[in-house]
């Protein structure tokens, strides 16, 4: 089970009442959620591996190279590179890293690249081991939905972590029409994603660039039948992916995560056993007040 790890603690956020006793004290409401939502996901698919992956950058420099205004709008007003987020989630964050080390949980990130990379290589070197579960609720990780390798995405955009759409390729098929995730990624290329400052090619929306991919298996086959002068490719519709060469040479390096992270050498996803440091679990889950949400997982992980 791999966690697409701010996209939950994101959704614990807006989602989690802030139920502080006085109003000077530090929130907790994303903390809780956050680990509330493992627990759940702990106990309903009982993953014998686990990991929280973490965006190390979360706009990286070879897709800013690549696109610019990727995740451009994100950004807070004359800095370099600081994402925007609520002034009382940004001091939640280092306390659920504190929660995962000390209870044992696997938390890894890699300097220049986001958690969708990391999740990215975890699940292809998975291939043919095990069933992969990822745990988001950002479309972009649909690419990574292969049957033939037991990889599936749980959607959490919906019905959050009790009741996700559960993303195999006959999902695909029924809200996309396309077959697999390598097709969803190209077709991502052409669509765009303003809520990623990608801008995809004017006047292709997303059925389309669906049509287009089956038409021609791939975008590079699409890309070569333009070239090729293809009569298939008319009108507006040829003169709109012709204005966008540019666009589509540099928009898979952006859209496409990375499966080949070399990883730490003494990574493990195996899950905790016993608790990694007991007394400083105490002290934060007093601190936070988290006894709830932390006897939960706890339980779920069998180490209560």
């Amino acid at each position: 089970m791999l966690l697409d790890s701010a996209s939950l603690y994101f959704r614990a956020f807006y989602g989690v009442p802030d139920r502080r006793a006085t109003p000077d004290a530090m929130p907790n409401n994303a903390i809780r959620g956050f680990f509330d939502m493992i627990a759940t996901l702990v106990t309903e698919y009982s993953p014998t591996e686990l990991v929280a992956c973490w965006d190390n950058d979360w706009r990286p420099a070879f897709r800013v190279e690549a696109i610019p205004s990727y995740k451009a709008h994100r950004m807070v007003d004359g800095t370099d590179g600081v994402e925007e987020s609520p002034d009382d989630l940004t001091p939640q964050v280092p306390v659920i890293v504190d929660v995962l080390s000390s209870i044992g949980i696997t938390r890894l990130g890699v300097d220049g690249y986001e958690a969708d990379d990391i999740i990215g290589t975890l699940a292809v070197g998975a291939h043919g081991r095990a069933q992969v579960d990822v745990v988001t609720g950002d479309r972009d990780l649909f690419q990574l939905v292969d049957d033939a390798q037991s990889v599936r995405v749980l959607y959490t955009a919906r019905g959050g972590v009790r009741d996700p759409d559960l993303v195999d390729q006959a999902f695909l098929e029924r809200k996309y029409a396309v077959a697999t995730g390598a097709a969803y990624a190209d077709m991502a290329v052409l669509r765009g994603d303003s809520s990623d400052g990608l801008p995809g090619v004017t006047g292709i929306g997303e059925k389309t660039a669906a049509t287009l991919i089956n038409r021609y298996g791939d975008l590079a086959t699409l890309r070569a039948a333009i070239g090729d002068g293809d009569p298939l490719l008319k009108g507006a519709q040829r003169k709109r992916l012709e204005a966008a060469e540019a666009y589509l040479d540099a928009a898979p390096a952006v859209v496409e995560v990375v499966k080949n992270i070399t990883l730490p050498t003494e990574f493990s996803a195996a899950l905790p056993q016993t608790i990694a440091e007991p007394g400083r679990l105490r002290e934060l889950t007093v601190q936070h007040d988290l006894t709830t949400p932390v006897s939960r997982l706890l339980k779920a992980l069998q180490l209560a």
